[in-house]
């Protein structure tokens, strides 16, 4: 059951409230965001001249609910109710998506309509750098109008001197996505793929690169150093967005990029700045060959013993949300079912301060690594990021540290 979405919001009176302030992954954390399930179903996008019938319509609408069935957000649910508990005992003020109804239908003159995406990885689309937010630019149709989720919070800063910019609004008039060659049947199989296919019970990740025709990236791209922003290329962030960023940031920033190291999605589950001097990578995608060289001087900490995605998880994804995935596209629609989030989100960690770190339960080896580096690892519960696309770092969007723009290169 949808909750009422006044109770989503947690927010202190607005005398109380004070200004955005984020520069970097570390420092001591004030306040954040927090992801929310509530109103989630599959996502049904199309391009297509002629209307959709009505039935045909309203059975896509039923399979879509059908692959986020009431259990599962509200497991989804508890646990980040569990996330906000811990937050909140260290002092932490948690904010929340105003949820609207994701399942209502957009067009776009440029000849595509869609539903909307969940508003549980609410760090994706939205980069904070000092008191400066900016909504980036998907190439996901589905995600056009999720930033709204978040306008309620981000007018309480904007009243206190936050600034606030939007990449321009993508037209997708073409498909922006095309497979790399390694997609292709037969394509030789990397050290990470077959790692790969150990975690997930035999699934092969699709991987995609993005074109160059608009400005096109999210903000999950991105590794915050203070003045300095680590840009991952991939299929959720092209090089003319790490242009458009750097223009808007101006001399005062640095803009560095990366393709080298992963080309799927999101840059947080392969590298994680920790403090100051210290960085986690993923050993399966980064080496010392290819790690980007400002963290030459930075200590190093290679992982990539995460959990396997469990098997109840691959279970629901192939009975269910596969068969639903192949049942919509049928019918002529897209979705955002087909695959789930790599193993590596495991990795996901949400720092509290330099010494204090979020991690899921399941990782031991992880908490082990970073308690072996001085840490401590506070173990929370997250049972589905891998059916939800996201894990503690995805579904949290810090807007408070105390922390100023430092220079670490």
């Amino acid at each position: 059951m949808q909750r009422d979405s006044a109770a989503t919001v947690e927010l202190v009176s607005a005398a109380m409230l004070p200004g955005i302030n984020s520069h970097n992954e570390w420092d001591p954390l004030r306040e954040a965001i927090l992801g929310t399930a509530d109103g989630m179903s599959a996502i049904l996008t199309w391009s297509r001249p002629d209307a959709i019938p009505a039935d045909v319509f309203e059975k896509a609408t039923t399979l879509a609910r059908e692959a986020f069935p009431d259990w599962l957000i509200a497991e989804v649910n508890e646990d980040l109710e569990g996330i906000a508990a811990v937050l909140r005992s260290a002092g932490v003020v948690i904010h929340r998506p105003c949820v609207h109804d994701l399942g209502r239908v957009f067009a776009s003159p440029f000849g595509w309509s869609s539903t909307g995406n969940n508003l549980y990885n609410v760090r994706d689309l939205h980069l904070v750098i000092g008191d400066f937010v900016i909504e980036s630019a998907s190439p996901l149709k589905c995600r056009a109008y999720e930033p709204e989720a978040l306008y309620h919070v981000w007018y309480h800063y904007f009243d206190r001197g936050m600034r606030w910019i939007s990449a321009p609004q993508p037209t997708l008039r073409a498909n922006p996505f095309s497979p790399y060659f390694r997609d292709a049947v037969g394509r030789e199989l990397t050290d990470e793929d077959k790692r790969y296919l150990e975690l997930t019970g035999g699934r092969v990740e699709k991987l995609h690169k993005l074109s160059e025709d608009e400005i096109l990236f999210e903000a999950a791209n991105t590794v915050r150093m203070g003045r300095d922003i680590l840009y991952l290329v991939s299929s959720s962030g092209n090089c003319k967005g790490a242009k458009w960023l750097q223009s808007v940031l101006g001399s005062e920033y640095r803009v560095h990029t990366t393709s080298d190291i992963y080309r799927s999605s999101h840059i947080d589950s392969t590298v994680l700045c920790l403090r100051p001097g210290l960085v986690l990578l993923n050993s399966v995608r980064v080496n010392e060959s290819n790690r980007p060289s400002m963290f030459d001087t930075w200590d190093r900490i290679y992982f990539d013993d995460v959990a396997a995605v469990p098997d109840s998880e691959l279970e629901f994804q192939k009975n269910v949300r596969d068969r639903i995935h192949a049942e919509l596209t049928a019918m002529g629609f897209e979705s955002n079912i087909a695959h789930i989030a790599s193993p590596w989100v495991g990795m996901n960690v949400l720092s509290l301060d330099p010494e204090t770190v979020l991690v899921d339960s399941r990782q031991g080896s992880l908490i082990k690594v970073l308690e072996q580096h001085g840490f401590t690892a506070v173990p929370v519960r997250v049972r589905h990021p891998n059916i939800m696309g996201g894990g503690l770092h995805c579904s949290t969007l810090d807007t408070v540290r105390d922390s100023r723009p430092e220079r670490y290169f």
